[in-house]
């Protein structure tokens, strides 16, 4: 593992798939010209509208984000995290994926969503992902990557339940990745909080792309793509526009921090 510069981007995704992959392309190119290496984009970041809508759109969108990801690493030569797109899987279902591809255009991996966001928010907004999602039933794989060290996937809501992130630190993460859509009303509690505990509590650093703004509707989302430390210290944060939030990743940080809190070797359980 080398040290590099890593980007999350924000967006503000629409229901236009179009304007969205074009828009993603952009932010893209902006992370490459500060020297980005490892690119994360958020959750729904190629598609972002109403349930049905998404359905009825659901193979469109699949085919047309897996082909943006893989021509768009190839292009500009960099690993990309699509942080999360529908891809149907029957039943009149989608899977949530997040999709790791590398400089050459080749899947390293992929991640089907396993937690689903069900939830009556104080706000009076009302979720019901399972509605239209088929959860995933496998863990979230690590990828080792030689130069950019063992990536861990996860997806949004997963960032509530700490045993999926303690099965990835076992399994060797160093760097774990939280694509969102984390909602403005949770988000102002809750979202900083949970990305400094998975970073602090598996020693590793968290890159966390996120959506921004409103984007149909009453859907409002949080923003702050972030990228954390070991520590737990915010390196970069994306603040409640769209763009990209960049921080190096330096393995000699990481070593220091596993030396100087060694949590991980102390597990009993």
């Amino acid at each position: 593992m080398k040290s590099y510069t890593a980007a999350a981007i924000q967006m503000t995704s629409l229901p236009d798939l179009q304007k969205n992959l074009s828009e993603a392309r952009d932010l893209i190119e902006l992370a490459i010209r500060q020297g980005a290496e490892l690119i994360g984009l958020p959750e729904n970041f190629s598609f972002m509208g109403e349930e049905e809508d998404k359905l009825m759109q659901g193979s469109e969108i699949a085919e047309e984000t897996e082909k943006f990801l893989k021509t768009t690493a190839q292009r500009f030569q960099v690993t990309l995290l699509g942080g999360g797109f529908p891809v149907p899987k029957g039943e009149g279902k989608v899977c949530n994926t997040a999709l790791l591809v590398d400089p050459t255009g080749q899947e390293l991996a992929r991640y089907e969503k396993v937690h689903l966001f069900d939830v009556n928010v104080p706000d009076g907004n009302t979720y019901c992902e399972s509605a239209t999602v088929k959860a995933g039933t496998d863990f979230p794989p690590v990828y080792n990557s030689p130069e950019l060290g063992q990536l861990g996937l996860s997806v949004c809501y997963d960032v509530r339940f700490p045993e999926l992130y303690r099965h990835l630190s076992k399994q060797g993460a160093e760097v774990l990745f939280v694509p969102a859509a984390f909602t403005a009303y949770t988000g102002k509690d809750h979202w900083e909080v949970l990305l400094k505990a998975r970073a602090i509590e598996n020693t590793c650093y968290v890159i966390a792309p996120a959506q921004t703004g409103c984007h149909y509707g009453r859907r409002h989302t949080h923003g702050h793509a972030m990228i954390i430390d070991p520590w737990g210290m915010i390196l970069a944060d994306g603040g409640d526009q769209p763009g990209v939030a960049l921080a190096d990743i330096e393995p000699t940080r990481l070593q220091q921090v596993r030396r100087q809190m060694p949590s991980l070797k102390h597990r009993v359980f």
